[in-house]
């Protein structure tokens, strides 16, 4: 699990990296690039959470895959953090084996956490100018680190398995919609980040 102060570094940090502070675009460049966002997130899973998740970033984005891919995995940063906040504050109410899945499933939405920010810091390298080499390895990297989070996000939902004798808690079934919810955020991210490899 990552430390509260890590946490926050995680979400502030990276959003920098993928927007390096763009000037801002006139009207008619922006609803270029709301478009470009639309097309792009027509190849995800999930395209109108995609669409409604990063529209607002048009300004930032300027028809750049890489700056598109990077904050779909910012954003799903926030998602991730939130998700970790509030089943860490369920713990209090679980208990016994319910209590253990939520501290597990804690534990492994913070290295969810920490591998969708390493995601993020990666995608934001990318922007610099650099070789078609490193370009692949920084890609490969990201793609690595962002399916592995969906791996952990499963692993949290799976804890849950048996946990209530057959039934399903309140707790449980709140834990299970919440982490469903982040899991669209993260795949359609991942697929944004596996089109980088399409493009180079």
């Amino acid at each position: 699990m990552l430390p509260k102060v890590a946490l926050l570094l995680f979400f502030v940090l990276p959003h920098a990296a993928c927007t390096s502070a763009p000037a801002p675009a006139p009207m008619s460049q922006e609803e270029d690039a709301t478009q470009f966002i639309r097309a792009r997130c027509g190849a995800t899973r999930y395209p109108d959470l995609c669409f409604t998740s990063l529209s607002l970033y048009a300004a930032d984005v300027h028809r750049s895959p890489v700056r598109l891919a990077c904050l779909a995995s910012n954003v799903t940063l926030g998602h991730l953090l939130s998700l970790c906040s509030h089943v860490s504050a369920l713990r209090k109410a679980g208990a016994g084996r319910e209590a253990a899945a939520l501290r597990d499933c804690t534990d492994t939405l913070g290295d969810a956490a920490d591998q969708v920010g390493r995601t993020t810091s990666e995608l934001g390298r990318l922007q610099d100018p650099l070789e078609r080499s490193e370009v692949a390895w920084r890609v490969s990297n990201a793609q690595t680190w962002m399916s592995a989070a969906l791996t952990n996000e499963d692993t949290c939902s799976d804890g849950f398995q048996d946990v209530g004798g057959g039934g399903t808690s309140a707790i449980e079934a709140d834990v299970r919609r919440r982490v469903e919810k982040v899991k669209q955020y993260t795949s359609n991210a991942l697929a944004l980040v596996n089109s980088l490899v399409d493009r180079r």
